[in-house]
């Protein structure tokens, strides 16, 4: 777990770079893809305003496939081997850059269809510009998965109540809220948790918010199991 994070941040900070020519071997892609699909390693594009990232960056992936209608009606199918490990992030990315003081409102709704096997987790990551902290907002989880770092207790915040842990990867200080029950869909008050983390606990300072990303950590889907975000919407002010 300790080079989980650093692992996908340098993944998706590379993906322009290295998305011609990496591929991966892989089965058929779904039919959903009205728009765009890939099955590159880290195939990505960008649709109304967000960026798209297929992002299989652990070792030991197997295949996967995106595909997108839009930048907020996207999935994948992943067929990813029954070993420890994460394989993938598929994400959707909206950018912010504002610090925390200058935002007035962050707010993110998600609605999503995931499989009932398999070990993943859908969640928001969210990091300042400098890529120093993380935040990652769990808000369901399958299988044998399980945050970055120690329990800080359990809190009820943006409309939602988490187990919140605190952790390094030896690059970045990570922060997980781990929903106590599991979701499919629902809208997340996202400013409250950074103002919690910045003024209430001091563990960052007004850092500008850059990246917020929402997407599925795969761990393993053998056989081949679809992910589907049906809609997702991320307003700022």
């Amino acid at each position: 777990m300790a080079t989980r994070t650093l692992g996908r941040a340098a993944k998706a900070l590379l993906a322009p770079a290295l998305a011609l020519g990496a591929t991966v071997g892989l089965a058929s892609a779904p039919a959903q893809a009205a728009v765009w699909s890939s099955c590159e390693q880290y195939g990505n594009t960008s649709l109304n305003g967000y960026t798209l990232y297929n992002n299989i960056w652990g070792s030991g992936a197997g295949s996967q496939c995106i595909w997108a209608n839009s930048g907020t009606n996207w999935g994948v199918w992943a067929n990813h081997p029954n070993t420890g490990g994460i394989k993938s992030y598929p994400n959707a990315k909206k950018v912010i850059n504002k610090s925390i003081t200058s935002l007035g409102s962050l707010s993110s709704g998600y609605n999503v269809t995931v499989p009932s096997s398999g070990a993943y987790n859908t969640s928001y990551d969210i990091w300042d510009t400098a890529y120093k902290y993380e935040v990652m907002l769990w808000v369901n989880k399958t299988g044998a998965v399980g945050p970055l770092g120690t329990s800080q207790g359990t809190l009820t915040l943006g409309g939602h109540t988490w187990t919140v842990y605190k952790g390094n990867n030896g690059s970045n200080d990570v922060f997980s809220f781990v929903r106590t029950s599991n979701s499919s869909s629902g809208t997340v008050d996202v400013l409250p948790i950074l103002k919690w983390i910045k003024d209430t606990k001091g563990w960052f300072g007004n850092v500008t918010i850059g990246d917020l990303q929402f997407g599925f950590e795969i761990t393993s889907s053998s056989g081949g199991l679809d992910f589907a975000t049906n809609g997702l919407s991320v307003s700022s002010s």
